[in-house]
């Protein structure tokens, strides 16, 4: 089973003494929608070629619209040797939805 977490808990890990990096697996024009600061930008299809710049026993947490593509993204991640990523449950409309309502859904 794929490790996640909900917005909330990201939300209280975020504000804690060691937060995760955040990876936003959308396309550019979804951030323009909505975006969580800080979080950095790899487009699921850049994944592959981008993970190996990544240190494996980082705190990874990946986010998306809705949580599909960055399962995607968790998992291959995991499976290239990856030791603490967790998938985002409902993606960023969730976290519009629980964290912060003045943000945009799409």
């Amino acid at each position: 089973m794929l490790p996640s977490l909900s917005p909330v808990e990201l939300q209280a890990e975020l504000q804690g003494p060691n937060p995760p990096t955040v990876i936003d697996v959308r396309e550019a024009h979804e951030l323009e929608i909505a975006s969580l600061k800080g979080a950095i930008h790899i487009p699921l299809g850049q994944v592959p070629e981008k993970v190996g710049d990544l240190n494996k026993d980082g705190n990874y947490v990946i986010m998306c619209r809705g949580g599909t593509r960055s399962a995607q993204a968790a998992t291959y991640m995991l499976q290239q040797g990856f030791t603490h990523v967790r998938n985002l449950t409902s993606g960023i409309n969730g976290w519009a939805r629980t964290v912060d309502p003045s943000m945009s859904e799409y």
